[in-house]
């Protein structure tokens, strides 16, 4: 391909460099994995085609899309949605923010299957909105990634204390840091097999506590009533919260849906090893466009059959000890007099946070990875070893990880508390940064006179969709903490836990770009037809053909 386009990185300094047709100049590949390998220009670098081996197929990354969305937040949490809004403010709640979730995967599919790149969205704003941007974003997920593995190691902790205290934390931290470790350093298709599994149970649990719950709710459970809708009754569809009157019915209903918010995190690192995934331009687009079916049948039937379950009022709801007590269905199966459940319910807990531990340390290390590539982390986290991990990242995140001993000393409870405060408003601005880009890409298509068909997958919907995702996730980043600031309920540790990640996402991109002088990039300059050029010579990138019947309606992993 002809052609001379401004590099972004130094759009402001002038910077000049050719873009290659791949297929007339392929580039040569003289080095053996592991090696640090000069970036050669193009936007899937050699770097990641060389050092990083593809173990995650198709299935691989269906189910971790699932498993992003389905943790401890639905087990857990959703409890105090239904005590904050009511079984209507929890089930709106939850529609809502599973609507933005599915526009954000939209989004992150269309772009990723443009840009292929680990670190996925981080590096996509590297490419579409500014270099500094890219530094900033980066930098805050891998900081978030890191924290969340001691929190998650904190909060296993916990759900094993449900079963026994006798034993010293030290020894589950010390347990659980070696083998998360264990899988981190390992080949990345083991990673997607235990998330396979771990994803199959959390699937299962669902449907067996939603197929429970219609058996109790239509009165199957010998001695037990009918109860039907009763709880929409009395106490009612809607809580008042804060206030009173419908402002404090609707003041639940927004509580609800910024505790969603929390549920769904994850789903964004199904694409941060799109550098590892066997044909990603194909395989992520297709575990994107399947979150819809699975947000609706998993989370809003959940929400649904909990709100027919268990009252609103229920103080139960409010025990806060992160354990299977919590959980409203423990507390629904109890009351039919079901013995069993919380601790089965309380083991698939354990998984899901092992596995939310195990996802920040991919998505951490990959985008550190990323970062590196692009010259914004120390060239050393670019090394791998012979199966293709990223070892020196991993080395930085056990570091982080040593962090859960401090549940030694203190309340394993208390630590993850400590923990999660510092990161909670970090996937809202993930969300913001892929709407963002997303939008950018349509611009730049506009610009350039460029139709979005000739994407490597587009829907018009789209187009619409990433403004009410971008508008959504900045309404509820500002008034998240919306409970602060009403009379009598200042809290600093809430007030930091909403807004700190605010001023430090725009001091580093305040200081990237004071030091660097970079520029946002202008639509015309943003590297599409390259883009482009590459996804066309890529070998991999053939469409993926549903044959079969069961194929087509599977919405799990096919």
């Amino acid at each position: 391909m002809a052609g001379i386009l401004e590099d972004p990185e130094n759009a402001n300094k002038g910077t000049e460099y050719v873009v290659r047709d791949v297929e007339d100049h392929p580039p040569p590949h003289p080095y053996d994995v592991g090696d640090v390998i000069p970036d050669d220009g193009r936007i899937v670098t050699q770097q990641e085609q060389t050092s990083l081996l593809r173990g995650l197929s198709q299935r691989h990354v269906q189910m971790i899309a699932i498993a992003g969305a389905i943790g401890t937040g639905l087990f857990l949490g959703l409890g105090s949605s239904i005590a904050t809004g009511g079984p209507l403010g929890a089930l709106l709640g939850y529609a809502l923010v599973g609507l933005v979730v599915c526009a954000i995967q939209f989004a992150l599919g269309e772009v990723s299957a443009l840009l292929p790149v680990t670190g996925s969205f981080v590096r996509h704003a590297e490419v579409l909105v500014d270099p500094a941007m890219a530094f900033a974003i980066g930098w805050n997920v891998v900081y978030g990634c890191f924290i969340s593995v001691p929190s998650e190691i904190s909060a296993s902790v916990v759900l094993i204390q449900y079963w026994t205290e006798s034993v010293n934390p030290a020894v589950w931290v010390t347990i659980l840091i070696v083998v998360s470790v264990g899988v981190a350093v390992s080949f990345i298709g083991v990673y997607g097999e235990i998330e396979f599994f771990f994803a199959i149970l959390k699937i299962l649990l669902v449907v067996f506590v939603v197929i429970l719950g219609l058996v109790i709710d239509l009165g199957g459970i010998p001695g037990k009533p009918r109860l039907g809708f009763h709880y929409w009754k009395d106490p009612g569809p809607l809580v008042e919260y804060i206030a009173s009157g419908s402002w404090g019915r609707f003041l639940g209903f927004w509580a609800v849906m910024t505790n969603a918010v929390y549920s769904f995190a994850g789903v964004e690192s199904l694409a941060m090893a799109a550098a590892e995934t066997k044909n990603p331009r194909q395989n992520i687009p297709k575990a994107c466009k399947r979150v819809f079916a699975r947000v609706t049948i998993f989370y809003l039937a959940a929400v649904l059959i909990v709100g027919m379950l268990v009252r609103s009022d229920d103080p139960r709801l409010q025990d806060y000890a992160e354990t299977a007590a919590q959980s409203p269905f423990v507390i629904a199966a109890s009351d039919a007099g079901i013995k069993a459940i919380p601790s089965v319910v309380n083991a698939i807990c354990l998984t899901s946070a092992w596995s939310s531990s195990n996802q920040s340390i991919l998505a951490g290390t990959r985008t550190l990875y990323g970062l590196a590539i692009k010259g914004h982390a120390p060239k050393i986290f670019l090394r791998t070893n012979k199966w293709g991990v990223p070892y020196t990242c991993v080395a930085m995140q056990v570091a982080f990880s040593f962090l859960a001993y401090m549940c030694v000393s203190n309340s394993a409870l208390t630590v993850f508390y400590w923990l999660v405060d510092l990161t909670a408003a970090g996937t809202l601005i993930s969300w913001i940064t892929i709407a963002l880009n997303h939008i950018r890409l349509l611009q730049a298509l506009k610009e350039q006179g460029i139709s979005p068909q000739s994407l490597p997958w587009h829907n018009r919907i789209t187009r619409y969709s990433s403004w009410f995702a971008l508008i959504s996730c900045v309404v509820i980043l500002f008034t998240g903490g919306f409970a602060v600031f009403t009379k009598g309920s200042w809290d600093p540790a809430t007030f930091v836990s909403s807004y700190l990640d605010i001023p430090l996402v725009l001091l580093a991109y305040g200081g990237y770009k004071l030091i660097r002088r970079t520029k946002i990039i202008p639509l015309q300059m943003v590297p599409i037809r390259q883009a482009l050029d590459e996804a066309a010579n890529d070998p991999e990138n053939v469409p993926i053909k549903t044959d079969t019947i069961l194929a087509k309606i599977n919405i799990f992993w096919g």
